[in-house]
């Protein structure tokens, strides 16, 4: 027989699962958005544009489009909402508190990212860094957490993430400045969708026991 204590347990598990994998959904589909809309009359690549250069672009001379730097500046900070709410629910699950403090430092990363823009020194490069580091290692302690194969390939994106962050300027002459933040962030968006599904799935399957 479950008790409501354990019912509610289980839910905690559900909850952070869907946020997790909302805030990855939402980061992913709102660069492709923003990027649809960015103003053919501006060079914006993926190879030498940062993902950031969608809400502004780094002084001096900052360049500000509109719609995208609306719709890229508030992707993230919804992002990073959802992985603050969504670290609350893993923590009262896990009571990890190292779990709790890379994904909490994430979610505030991501939040800080759409609030200071690309043209705001030295808040912005803080935030972005603040996000890739604790995103690539979430994605890395995670696999103390999945009791499945996919810890293996969440152990694989969090190494990718750190590996191209600090010897970015090795891969800088071939993949381009966004290139290589590319390899750096999307390892942690693919986490996000990974870890999200595996919490939801393992807790709609624990509320059925």
């Amino acid at each position: 027989m479950t008790t409501k204590t354990e019912h509610y347990n289980k839910s905690n598990l559900t909850l952070a699962g869907i946020l997790f994998f909302l805030a990855g959904c939402i980061i992913l589909m709102g660069i492709i958005t923003a990027e649809s809309f960015y103003p053919e009359n501006y060079t914006y690549t993926t190879a030498n544009s940062m993902i950031s250069d969608l809400g502004a672009t780094e002084p001096p001379n900052s360049i500000i489009t509109q719609p995208s730097a609306t719709i890229f500046n508030f992707s993230m900070i919804l992002t990073g909402i959802l992985v603050l709410i969504g670290t609350y629910f893993l923590f009262r699950y896990y009571n990890d508190r190292i779990a709790g403090i890379l994904t909490g430092l994430l979610g505030l990363g991501a939040l800080g990212v759409g609030v200071f823009p690309g043209n705001i020194n030295p808040q912005h490069p803080v935030f972005a860094l603040t996000t890739f580091i604790s995103g690539g290692l979430s994605a890395i302690y995670s696999y103390r957490l999945i009791k499945s194969p996919l810890k293996y390939i969440t152990l694989l994106f969090g190494i990718i993430c750190l590996v191209f962050l600090f010897t970015a300027s090795i891969f800088m002459p071939i993949l381009g400045g966004g290139g290589v933040e590319r390899w750096v962030a999307y390892p942690i968006v693919l986490w996000l969708l990974g870890f999200g599904g595996y919490l939801l799935g393992l807790g709609s399957k624990e509320n059925k026991q």
